[in-house]
């Protein structure tokens, strides 16, 4: 099966012309990261993840699910080779709220656009990126209600968010190409590992330009970018009814993930 342009347009709401430049890359990075959000549940269902990309347009596309960094990360860059970009792909280990060294379990990609070099990430959750960031240290990028920069130390780059009014790492990279089978290896990790938070933690995330909603087990939190409020659902029925109307997953009555309480 050929990659489905007006089929993923369609999914993310995306009207405008499609050029190979800065602008076209903004609103689609903004599109897809509004429209599809991040989940691991096919892995509580016990459902093995696949990457090639059949299967991730008849998983976030067609059947209207999301998904985590890899299927994300790797249906936007087929987007984006389709509307004529040059796309790298890389991984990174993510640093948020950790001070081990983990091994590079985070995809995302380098975008050429209009003479420069943008980190476009739509796969990192409810903490990521609403529009493309420069490969530029130092500068702050504000997005909406919050604010993003990259920081690069000897060939190695930080992408940091401000929360609380620091600067908070989320993941680390290098700009060292990578290849469908290093995403495959990373993501059999994460999906299978009895460690691994993905086969653990329900996750579903969304984000809009005005506030981000995040789905923890039965913790429903939305932050707005000036606090937030949270509250504990009462039971699965209700977490399917908060799937549903809050992040689009729909999902048969009687649905049970197989999450830890923890």
């Amino acid at each position: 099966m050929s990659f489905d342009l007006a089929a993923y347009l369609r999914r993310i709401e995306f009207a405008g012309a499609l050029r190979p430049d800065r602008a076209t890359l903004a609103a689609l990075h903004l599109a897809h990261a509004t429209h599809i959000p991040f989940e691991n549940l096919d892995i509580l269902l016990g459902r093995p993840l696949r990457l090639d990309l059949d299967s991730l347009q008849e998983k976030l596309v067609r059947g209207a699910r999301g998904g985590y960094c890899f299927e994300h990360n790797l249906l936007f860059a087929a987007a984006l080779e389709a509307a004529g970009f040059r796309v790298t792909q890389l991984a990174g280990r993510v640093r948020y709220r950790t001070r081990r060294v983990l091994p590079r379990t985070h995809m995302l990609l380098l975008v050429a656009a209009d003479g420069a070099k943008w980190i476009a990430d739509v796969g990192f959750g409810v903490w990521g990126l609403l529009l493309p960031l420069p490969l530029a240290s130092g500068p702050e990028t504000p997005q909406f209600r919050w604010s993003f920069r990259a920081v690069e130390e000897t060939g190695l780059w930080t992408v940091q968010s401000q929360q609380e009014g620091a600067w908070t790492d989320l993941y680390a990279f290098t700009l060292e190409p990578q290849h469908l089978i290093d995403f495959e290896m990373a993501s059999y990790y994460v999906s299978t590992h009895p460690e691994s938070r993905f086969t653990q933690t329900l996750i579903a995330q969304s984000i809009a330009p005005d506030a981000r909603y995040m789905l923890h087990n039965r913790d429903l939190t939305v932050d707005r970018g000036a606090g937030t409020e949270s509250r504990v659902l009462a039971d699965d029925d209700e977490l399917l009814e908060v799937l549903a109307g809050t992040f689009g997953l729909r999902f048969p009555a009687g649905t049970r993930f197989n999450y830890s309480d923890r």
